[in-house]
């Protein structure tokens, strides 16, 4: 496993301290790996809608396939057990 060798300023440092006297976290270690894979999902999802958005802009629905949406989504409501 490879190791990070960063600076933090105190301020965060005090924060990431409360998190794990608290128990959000385990140890420091923990909070840094969350943080760092949140935000490596947080880019990775936002790149993945992008290239949703690209497609749809590319070859964007047609008349037809937009025209059975409303009566699926109304079939989707009423399953719903609200």
């Amino acid at each position: 496993m490879a190791q990070f060798v960063t600076r933090l300023d105190d301020q965060l440092v005090q924060q990431v301290d409360a998190l794990v006297a608290t128990g959000i976290v385990a140890n420091r270690s923990e909070a840094v790996r969350l943080g760092l894979t949140r935000l490596i999902d947080h880019h990775r999802r936002r790149a993945v809608g992008t290239q949703i958005v690209d497609g749809y802009r590319t070859r964007p629905q047609t008349d037809e396939e937009l025209a059975g949406l409303d009566a699926a989504t109304r079939s989707l409501i009423e399953e719903e057990p609200w």
